[in-house]
């Protein structure tokens, strides 16, 4: 967890690098929308539900038919509680967006139904996926508790990854210095080494 920690505090000195050669136009269209203690408390919340989540998964593990069930599908209906809250959230969140906003008529517009339920549908299957990949990860990991436990530091440490190499493929950090680019690689190289710790001690 340490490693993973430092992981992203050296990706976040890359982000701060990255704010620091932006020119004052970027800057002032970055910090429109920009509000630190909000963030601040936003992160602490996903933190703290992402753990709650993960306590969620732990208390469901006997929801399966243990041996008869294939290792990779055990998680599932555990995963399909837990997020059945998170989707009564959300579903209540936009309704009351819906109101606040007047946008009751955007249901009816047909014309962005399938766009809409495309990306819904790609989102919700990759956001699903890697949970599959938890359960069949854990498969492996059964001999040991103590890796079990690490399991979903690990799965965390690799969204991280990947969410930032995707950043680069999008460009995200186009225009950055070598220096900037450096150090966020040296922060993905240490989020990638904080996935082996585990079975390396």
């Amino acid at each position: 967890m340490a490693v993973t920690l430092l992981g992203i505090a050296v990706i976040g000195i890359a982000g701060s690098m990255k704010s620091a050669s932006l020119s004052e136009e970027e800057k002032r269209q970055a910090v429109r929308d920009f509000n630190f203690p909000k963030g601040l408390c936003i992160a602490l919340l996903a933190g703290f539900m992402s753990g709650c989540f993960n306590v969620g998964l732990t208390f469901g593990t006997g929801l399966n038919f243990g041996e008869l069930t294939d290792p990779m599908f055990r998680a599932l209906p555990a995963i399909l509680l837990v997020t059945s809250g998170g989707f009564a959230t959300n579903a209540a969140y936009c309704l009351y967006q819906n109101h606040r906003n007047g946008t009751w008529s955007d249901y009816g517009n047909q014309r962005v139904w399938a766009n809409n339920l495309l990306f819904c549908l790609l989102a919700g299957a990759l956001w699903y996926s890697q949970f599959f990949g938890l359960s069949l990860g854990q498969g492996f990991l059964q001999d040991s508790p103590d890796l079990i436990t690490f399991s979903f530091c690990i799965l965390m440490a690799l969204n991280v990854t990947f969410s930032n190499v995707w950043g680069i493929i999008l460009k995200e950090w186009k225009g950055c210095g070598r220096s900037t680019v450096a150090v966020l690689l040296v922060g993905l190289a240490i989020l990638i080494l904080s996935s082996f710790i585990p079975q390396l001690i």
